[in-house]
């Protein structure tokens, strides 16, 4: 049954990595403009649609039949755990760069995408072979 759940949830695990793709985009877009004032448009899309693109795989993981959820919650709950506190630095570091207004919210709009993108496509992946 588990080759069935994988191949039902692939999907979902190549969204969220689309979603990690443009929160990597956005990132490299406002870093490369630190610490000036970044166009906002391109980034802010960016972290719009990789928001979007997770909601989306979530929603296909929800619908899976005989999704081991278990095994997608224990392995989800500590890659968060790691991507929250790389998102954390991040962050900082742009605060630190004296960030501040709307480019400081893009750059948080990104980060979250990117903390909860790669550990969904680990969790994802990990739970789709799971008995």
């Amino acid at each position: 049954m588990s080759a069935d759940v994988s191949v039902r949830t692939a999907p979902a695990a190549w969204v969220a990595t689309g979603a990690l793709l443009c929160a990597v985009t956005g990132g490299v877009i406002m870093a490369s403009y630190a610490p000036r004032r970044p166009p906002l448009a391109a980034p802010l899309v960016l972290a719009l649609v990789g928001l979007a693109a997770l909601a989306g795989a979530y929603g296909w993981l929800a619908r899976t039949r005989g999704f081991a959820w278990s095994s997608y919650v224990r392995v989800f709950r500590w890659a968060l755990l790691a991507y929250v506190i790389a998102s954390a630095l991040i962050e900082f570091a742009f605060v630190r760069d004296h960030t501040r207004g709307a480019p400081l919210f893009v750059v948080s709009l990104l980060l979250v995408d990117f903390a909860l993108s790669v550990p969904m496509t680990i969790a994802t992946t990990v739970a789709s072979f799971a008995d």
